[in-house]
């Protein structure tokens, strides 16, 4: 017999010395939204072989495997105070295997002070829920959406992520509610 979505345990992963007030924010706010139990995993150092220096940014791909390798939970997100990207991409806020186990985070660009702004940690922590939503969605089968306010919508731009919502659009929602059946 299956185990239903509501009980498997989520992870959460501070990778290195991320800002462990905006860790829990997450857990709790993540913990209401989906339902699940959400536990703060102890701090993991990021593979050295994920550092490019040539960008000054973090590989993602192995921080994924990394994430899989070193824990058992049923869905694991790693967050990073790191700047990541993939191959083909200036950058990324996060990346998740599309129906998989693992996603990762990074506020880096999500912090004002990247722009040359004041920080703006109210600012800070939506911004990472947004992009935690979005990357926890896709592990459980999401892909983007064309709806302009759901959190599954995809964002190039620090500002196309203040533009998107905290919630699922109507669709998406259903596609969630339907796996917990």
């Amino acid at each position: 017999m299956e185990t239903p979505i509501s009980s498997p345990e989520v992870g959460i992963v501070p990778l290195e010395d991320v800002d462990m007030g905006v860790v829990r924010f997450l857990k709790k706010e993540l913990s209401n939204i989906f339902k699940l139990k959400f536990t703060v995993f102890s701090p993991l150092p990021l593979p050295p072989s994920s550092f490019n220096s040539s960008k000054n940014q973090y590989f993602s791909s192995p921080i994924l495997q990394l994430l899989k390798e070193k824990t058992s939970f049923f869905k694991v997100i790693g967050i990073t105070d790191r700047d990541l990207y993939v191959p083909g991409l200036n950058f990324i806020f996060g990346q998740a295997e599309l129906g998989g186990r693992a996603a990762i985070v990074s506020i880096a660009r999500l912090k004002e002070s990247f722009y040359g702004k004041e920080e703006d940690l109210r600012k800070l922590k939506i911004r990472a829920l947004k992009e935690c939503l979005h990357e926890l969605g896709h592990t459980f089968g999401l892909r983007h959406c064309i709806s302009p306010g759901c959190v599954m919508n995809f964002s190039n731009s620090i500002y196309e992520v203040d533009r998107k919502g905290i919630t699922f659009c109507d669709s998406c929602s259903r596609f969630l509610h339907n796996l917990k059946r």
